[in-house]
């Protein structure tokens, strides 16, 4: 069982069956009795909402702290087996991909969807996508969380959900690696 806060009476959080249940893969992972996690899955996990649940955002935070945990470990893990260099070439190979997408021209750094369905906003993926060609280019620096934590708005027309995240997904990854 977690230690984690419950919403307020009828509010709606995280289910927490659920989140128990992952967590105890996670453990299990982590001290090598399970195999198959990592920082990407526990990037990407999705609990039902119920009420009563547990506080989201309690949730999300511990989430965030163990997937840096399983990242430096695959980091190292990494290193180890790929050598210092290989590793950082790596790194490098994937940032060019994203800084390449990302230096597309405005409004047209992503697909769009059809204009009857929502994506996301054009203008704030673009702002964003600003704020990430900087922090690749000249260092300006953007944290993790940033980049975990951005939400835009939805737009009829938008950009692909599905391609920004995947985006999103592999800055993380590449932030992670070069810590």
């Amino acid at each position: 069982m977690s230690n984690f806060p419950t919403v307020p009476r009828g509010k709606r959080g995280y289910d927490p069956e659920q989140v128990d249940e992952f967590l105890e893969q996670a453990r299990a992972a982590f001290d090598g009795r399970a195999k198959g996690l990592g920082a990407t899955d526990i990037r990407r996990v999705a609990f039902d909402l119920i009420k009563d649940g547990y506080e989201p955002g309690m949730v999300d935070a511990a989430l965030e702290r163990l997937e840096d945990v399983f990242a430096g470990r695959e980091r190292q893990a990494a290193r180890s087996e790929l050598g210092e260099k290989e590793w950082l070439g790596r790194a490098r190979e994937l940032a060019q991909v994203i800084v390449n997408r990302l230096n597309r021209p405005e409004r047209e750094r992503f697909s769009r969807v059809n204009v009857l369905k929502l994506g996301y906003a054009i203008d704030e993926v673009d702002r964003f996508s600003e704020r990430l060609i900087r922090y690749f280019s000249e260092g300006v620096p953007i944290s993790v969380e940033d980049v975990r934590t951005v939400t835009f708005r939805a737009q009829r027309g938008g950009y692909s959900e599905a391609q920004v995240d995947l985006l999103l997904d592999s800055v993380t990854d590449v932030m992670l690696a070069v810590r």
